[in-house]
């Protein structure tokens, strides 16, 4: 049975508690902490627990010494921090997006997973949503020919008082606006179907909608891979109707989620012919309705992966490594569009971009949309959208 443990009992805490409790045969909550305590006595309230309660995850670390596995849920400033010392107690852990504010943060989780040999997963639970996960396999098979443009668009709605409370919409605490906290999804997603990261990105930042907030609500990216080919990315929480999902505009076909196929043949003059090639068409809807659903989505599914691989000694789908070529292009587009030109990859680790804080780190070149002047401790609804992939 692996004893768990959940820092940080916010809204995304509940998405992780409700995949644990879906194995109660293999798992078991014993511990919650929180900064705010009745945070965390409200949770083990609501799933009927019997667990310990912490006000902070240190004294957690040193009191509960029988714990496999820690999940790190709370704001991105303190992912590192408390991902290192579980690490380094011996903990397994789990740790929320983004991985961390910075890729100095990222290599030093790296590094605590190393020397203390336990294993550290990031969240990326989109990876298992039916829509995205047989759209990797469909651009794997290589029906569709290679990808020549990709249409990342990671749409969110946020009211004005989204930024209200305390820890949202700062640089210092938040780590950065939509691109960093709602657009991970969809980055890390690219990262997986490509395979790769890009070798050059540009972008451009704005705040339309939110004068309450430092950070950008609004980002177009677009990436130029080694092949030549594009990716654009949108990162939004101004639109409506949070239309998400990614387009591959293939050599043959373009495959998107939601799922659509569409594919074109050239008449003698290079126009697009009428009817296309239903025959291709049919060949690609027929594989991807032959790929087998998950047994579990979202959260879920990524937890069911994690006690997996604890329990036979192997690698979680989604690693720290992963975590971290997300946190890269996250870091490049922030770069581009502060400092307004293209930015190569990889960043290296006398970049100024590669660490968060002090004077040459990202925090002191980020751009400063607004000032937040006034906030809330918390909220009093819990209920949340974790994104629109329909």
């Amino acid at each position: 049975m692996i004893q768990v443990a959940i820092v940080g009992c916010g809204n995304i805490a509940h998405a992780h508690m409700e995949g644990l409790l879906t194995f109660p045969k293999r798992c078991q909550v014993v511990a919650l902490c929180d900064i705010y305590p009745e945070k965390a006595e409200a949770m083990k309230k609501e799933y009927g627990l019997n667990c310990r309660i912490y006000a902070d995850h240190e004294t957690m670390l040193e009191k509960e010494n029988k714990l496999d596995l820690v999940h790190v849920c709370t704001p991105p400033y303190v992912h590192a921090e408390i991902s290192i010392h579980a690490l380094d107690a011996g903990c397994n852990v789990v740790v929320e997006k983004p991985m961390a504010t910075c890729l100095s943060e990222c290599d030093q989780m790296l590094e605590a997973e190393k020397r203390s040999k336990k294993t550290l997963a990031c969240i990326a639970q989109n990876r298992f949503r039916n829509s995205i996960y047989k759209l990797k396999k469909l651009a794997d098979s290589g029906l569709a020919g290679k990808i020549c443009c990709a249409h990342v668009n990671s749409l969110w709605w946020r009211g004005h008082c989204y930024y209200d409370l305390w820890w949202r919409g700062t640089w210092e605490k938040e780590g950065g606006g939509p691109t960093l906290n709602h657009a991970v999804h969809h980055i890390d997603m690219l990262n997986w179907i490509e395979g790769k990261l890009p070798k050059e990105v540009m972008a451009m930042l704005t705040n339309v909608m939110h004068d309450n907030a430092e950070v950008e609500d609004l980002s177009f990216a677009v990436c130029r891979y080694d092949d030549d080919s594009l990716a654009q990315v949108t990162s939004s929480v101004v639109h409506h109707g949070e239309e998400q999902g990614i387009e591959l505009k293939c050599a043959n076909a373009k495959l998107s989620a939601p799922w659509d196929v569409k594919e074109e043949v050239s008449q003698e003059n290079g126009f697009w012919k009428p009817g296309g090639n239903k025959e291709l068409v049919d060949q690609i809807n027929s594989y991807y309705e032959s790929i087998p659903d998950l047994t579990y989505e979202g959260h879920t599914g990524e937890i069911d992966n994690i006690l997996t691989a604890l329990e036979t000694g192997k690698r979680p789908m989604i690693t720290g490594e992963d975590g971290r070529k997300t946190v890269e292009l996250i870091t490049a587009i922030y770069k581009a569009g502060f400092i307004k030109q293209i930015v190569t990859l990889p960043i290296e680790k006398n970049d100024p971009y590669y660490t968060f804080e002090g004077f040459e780190g990202l925090l002191a070149h980020a751009v400063h949309f607004y000032e937040k002047t006034s906030f809330v401790e918390n909220f009093e609804s819990q209920q949340i959208s974790l994104g629109n992939y329909k």
